[in-house]
């Protein structure tokens, strides 16, 4: 290994330079800021007495560590500033003819010794590296925003690079108190490489007016527990950033879910760059701001003008986790719950797992015994869909296929009272079919509900193209008072939520095909880099691969996508029974219980 890195200059001293530069600064390193801007500098040096402030103020470190902090960042115009550093890292805007720039400066002023490294997340490392002289002295080094508060940093190697500067930087991210991942040289990396494709399938969805903008984000908001929604990450990024790293990433992969959807190229010509530019996909108090603001730029979704129909009675067709969950939620809602399922055992046994959850409530002190013993006199066990004959609503929660779910509406069409609303909780078979299934298609929409559908607040409210507006009104209401939040989609394969998920968790499966990195490097980079509560590997192993694979094949089959074809790695293991959790070996292997 290399000397250890103690002088760092940071070349660009914008949101991330300068966010880089607070994090070497705090943790005991010499930073030397270099921008031609002098109010760049400025903000860069206000950026670390504020934060240094707070870090005070919440007891984090003493004043003497802040004074220190802030003697060690000393700004400069000139990247002759640059001349003993033992790394320099650049975080200049996205472009060769820049970046290259810098590197040729760089090289007539550094030590021999030093390490050079691009803060890049779109460009080659590779190509940067050939073009300087001492290539094996280049890597990259892609924090992320903000970088004081994020943990994932890729080092990233090109096949010039030296092992003892890897080595060296690596010891350097794990001494700011950061996470470092290995990866290789290829656009986007892995966190980005994963991110952005996701980002630009949302960017498209919402383009073609699929869903509104409010939908889509709080679908992945509440669907996945995300922390942003994908259109306004895309504001907080930068548009025209996005813009740029999926064309480099499409150049190099001809994915066409890399290819730039024509609203990003259309909102940055336009000037629309997001928060930084005061709009972008939503508007914003002002430039810089994260105050969103009413605009005319999408309508707000809003119920039909239609009313909705009466509904105080519900029936729940299954007997699975889903319809148990499902009936428990409505049954708390003050609803009457009829549960059917194939034999009244079935219902019954249903009916337990229920009163198990409701227990568990009331011992947290989530609910009392009363709203307990309440919730479970509401709901009353059916051996037979012949129960459903005065409901209101009813909802099939039965096994995700579709020569049953449609054998089940015609039962329910015979059995249901006239003006009943039937729904389907369906995460991939098109609504159309379960109505055409029935002599009232009108009366038919789709609820998707998540699971465990008593935690999670989402509901997917599907409409079809025969689906009546006061059915629609009423569904809607009904979600409300259930106290979920429904958001509107049309009837196509994934409706928003698995629309955006599959693909990125099939491009993660082919990371991994592809010997780009391990399985634990793509999830601690999602989970650190993206803000996602679990990584691609986790969930799927908790979702089940067989599940996973019958949704890729849903939206391979319908988009005719080449780059949503199911990977064969995740074909494999669901042909070797090895299915997830479930089974006690998916992508890893679990202890059996």
């Amino acid at each position: 290994m290399d000397t250890p890195l103690r002088t760092i200059a940071v070349v660009g001293l914008g949101t991330m330079g300068a966010g880089i530069a607070e994090v070497l600064a705090r943790a005991g390193r010499e930073v030397v800021g270099i921008d031609v801007s002098e109010a760049a500098a400025r903000r860069a040096t206000e950026a670390l007495e504020a934060s240094t402030a707070r870090a005070v103020e919440r007891g984090r470190i003493t004043d003497e560590e802040r004074r220190t902090a802030l003697a060690r960042f000393r700004t400069y115009a000139d990247l002759q500033a640059a001349a003993d550093a033992d790394l320099v890292i650049e975080v200049v805007p996205e472009s060769y003819e820049i970046k290259q720039q810098v590197f040729r400066e760089l090289d007539a002023i550094v030590r021999p010794d030093a390490i050079l490294a691009t803060g890049t997340n779109a460009l080659s490392v590779t190509r940067l590296a050939a073009e300087s002289q001492r290539p094996e002295r280049v890597l990259g080094l892609h924090f992320f925003n903000p970088a004081p508060a994020m943990k994932l940093v890729e080092v990233v190697s090109s096949v010039l690079t030296s092992p003892p500067a890897v080595e060296s930087v690596t010891a350097l991210a794990r001494d700011l108190g950061k996470e470092p991942v290995a990866v290789g040289d290829r656009p986007g990396f892995v966190a980005d490489g994963l991110l952005f494709g996701y980002l630009n399938q949302a960017a498209a969805m919402y383009e073609s007016r699929y869903a509104s903008r409010e939908d889509i984000d709080a679908a992945m908001r509440l669907g996945c527990g995300l922390p942003m929604g994908p259109l306004a990450l895309l504001d907080l990024i930068g548009i025209d950033t996005a813009r740029t790293v999926l064309e480099a990433m499409y150049a190099a992969s001809h994915d066409r879910l890399h290819a730039p959807a024509p609203i990003l190229g259309q909102l940055s010509e336009a000037g629309l760059t997001g928060r930084k530019a005061g709009r972008g996909f939503y508007s914003y108090a002002g430039p810089g701001s994260a105050e969103v603001v009413d605009d005319a730029l999408t309508p707000r979704p809003s119920a039909d003008a239609a009313g909705g129909r009466p509904v105080s009675s519900v029936g729940v067709a299954g007997s699975g986790t889903m319809a148990s969950g499902i009936a428990e939620v409505f049954a708390k809602a003050g609803y009457d719950v009829v549960l059917a399922a194939r034999s009244l055992e079935k219902a019954e046994t249903a009916k337990g797992r229920i009163t198990k959850s409701l227990l568990r409530s009331v011992t947290k002190g989530r609910m009392t015994q009363e709203a307990c013993d309440a919730t479970l006199a509401r709901i009353t066990p059916a051996g037979s869909l012949d129960a459903f004959a005065e409901v209101d609503l009813a909802v099939e929660a039965v096994a995700e296929d579709l020569e049953v779910k449609q054998q089940l509406f015609r039962t329910l069409d015979k059995v249901c009272r006239p003006g009943a609303v039937l729904a389907t909780t369906t995460s991939s078979l098109p609504v159309v079919a379960c109505a055409r299934a029935t002599s009232r298609p009108e009366d038919v929409i789709g609820m998707h509900f998540f699971n465990p559908a008593p935690a999670m607040k989402l509901v997917e409210i599907v409409r079809t193209v025969l689906t009546s507006d006061d059915v629609h009104a009423t569904v809607r209401e009904v979600t409300g008072r259930i106290r979920k939040h429904p958001v509107d989609c049309g009837d196509r394969a994934g409706f928003i939520v698995n629309a955006l998920l599959f693909p990125y968790l099939n491009n993660a499966i082919k990371m991994v095909e592809e010997h780009y990195a391990t399985l634990d490097d793509i999830d601690a980079a999602m989970k650190l880099g993206g803000g996602y509560p679990m990584g691609p590997f986790e969930l799927l192993d908790v979702v089940g691969l067989d599940v996973s694979l019958a949704i890729e094949k849903v939206l391979h089959r319908e988009f005719r996508d080449p780059g949503l074809a199911p990977a064969p790695l995740l074909e494999h293991l669901v042909a070797a029974g090895c299915l997830g959790r479930k089974t006690g070996r998916g992508f890893r292997e679990y202890a059996r219980r």
